[in-house]
């Protein structure tokens, strides 16, 4: 099922589970995959829903009908927001399309005090499309919202997650996977009659915190633009309850940055997925 071409659609063209393919969805489906009447695909709706679907011909063009629903699990047990100063020229589209590939939930760009772009509508609708693609591609069980671009300050006191992170390439900061990743075994229990130490094997490390994470936790990183955020923006960011981190010791580009940052949000929860994150 798995090797079946996906297309995300909007749930509104659904209606006695038959999807009313859009002119453009047929075009893509029949002249771009070629799949013909009687082929089936994956519909995914954004909203975490996936269906087994099957091609019809109609007088009036091509429809779906749905034949199963899908059981997937694809998605990171978070809600991942990330906030991204607008690079220059078309570097966003990348950004857009390589977080959406590695879990991110919703990505908010921003205008700071070293952004040149100045993004149009047309811009948004661009990054939105690409984001619906990544989804696709990257077998996603939802279609990350891509919101319009507002300005850094707005950005980090409107910010209502628990965990902010604000990455920050210079300067002597904790760094992102350590702020993820506790240093600590977890609390063992006692010795049972007979038992000596040293018989259990090594348990690996604690995500840190108590809280089961588990649809329930978010958090939110925050990357500049080139030259990196202003002493000002993260002064403010603190103020607002950012964590200014680090990501190496090497200073990346600001279409880099993002992906390293998603990288090792991914990795926490998916190398230890039963564990706890954050106190």
């Amino acid at each position: 099922m798995s090797q079946l071409q996906r297309l995300a659609i909007n749930p509104a063209q659904m209606c006695d589970r038959t999807i009313n393919l859009t002119v453009e969805q047929q075009h893509y489906l029949h002249r771009v995959l070629r799949l013909n009447q009687g082929d089936r695909f994956i519909a995914m709706d954004g909203r975490g829903h996936w269906w087994s679907a099957v091609l019809e011909a109609q007088e009036t063009g091509l429809i779906a009908s749905i034949t199963e629903e899908i059981a997937v699990n694809r998605e990171l047990p978070a809600t991942v927001t990330l906030i991204a100063a607008l690079p220059k020229g078309n570097g966003f589209d990348e950004v857009v399309r390589q977080a959406v590939e590695l879990g991110v939930t919703n990505i908010v760009p921003v205008t700071s005090d070293r952004t040149l772009l100045k993004p149009s509508p047309q811009k948004v609708d661009r990054w939105r499309r690409i984001a619906a693609e990544a989804a696709e591609q990257s077998e996603r069980q939802i279609v990350p919202t891509v919101l319009e671009p507002i300005p850094f300050d707005l950005a980090v006191s409107d910010c209502c997650q628990k965990h902010r992170f604000i990455c920050v390439a210079r300067g002597d900061n904790r760094h992102l996977w350590d702020c993820l990743i506790g240093n600590l075994e977890p609390p063992q229990p006692p010795l049972l009659r007979g038992e000596q130490d040293g018989e259990k094997p090594p348990q690996p490390p604690l995500i840190r915190g108590e809280q089961d994470y588990r649809g329930e936790l978010s958090i939110v990183i925050a990357i500049g633009p080139e030259g990196g955020w202003t002493d000002g923006e993260v002064e403010r960011a603190i103020e607002f309850g950012f964590e200014p981190v680090s990501l190496g010791r090497r200073i990346l580009r600001a279409v880099t940055a993002p992906m390293v940052a998603l990288s090792l949000v991914g990795a926490a929860f998916e190398k230890y997925p039963s564990q706890k994150i954050f106190p």
